[in-house]
């Protein structure tokens, strides 16, 4: 099957079903709501987060229905030249296309314009196709979160360092 995907930057109109995403993935892997991005009351406008200088958020669209997206983010607290990687759900029916590795890329090159040497994020081991993913990609594990972004809950924590490709 030949997807039609497209990435652009996040609209206000994409407030709502951003966060239905986001909920509802938290949910389904049975993770924790409280100290997530579930109960992160900026989950319901990541479009006025992402108006921060240094921020950025990519929205999966394929034939014009919103179905996720990923974004880079100066949280609170990060050593200098990081960034976070945030907020990256996908909906079912996108999953397992290529489209979050897709998504890896764009917003590893967006964090480099933005004058990032590294990605940070944080996750859960129950989150197996993800965390893969972020290995494949270079992301290595730490033994303790950096920053402050208040997802408590999250027991995974990687960074990598990211190069300019020449």
């Amino acid at each position: 099957m030949d997807l039609e995907i497209v990435l652009r930057p996040i609209e206000l109109a994409d407030n709502s079903l951003l966060a239905k995403i986001i909920r509802a993935g938290i949910v389904t892997l049975g993770l924790p709501t409280e100290g997530t991005a579930h109960s992160d009351s900026t989950t319901d406008d990541l479009f006025a987060l992402f108006k921060k200088p240094g921020a950025y958020y990519f929205v999966v669209e394929l034939q014009g229905e919103v179905l996720g997206g990923c974004g880079v983010y100066p949280s609170n607290g990060l050593p200098e030249g990081y960034a976070e990687l945030v907020r990256f759900f996908l909906d079912p029916k996108v999953r397992g296309k290529g489209v979050g590795k897709l998504l890896m890329q764009q917003c590893e090159q967006k964090a480099l314009e933005l004058g990032y040497r590294y990605l940070y994020l944080e996750s859960f081991p129950e989150m197996e196709t993800a965390v893969y993913l972020y290995q494949l990609y270079g992301f290595k594990t730490l033994a303790a979160p950096l920053g402050n972004t208040g997802h408590f809950a999250c027991n995974v924590w990687m960074e990598k360092q990211i190069y300019e490709v020449v």
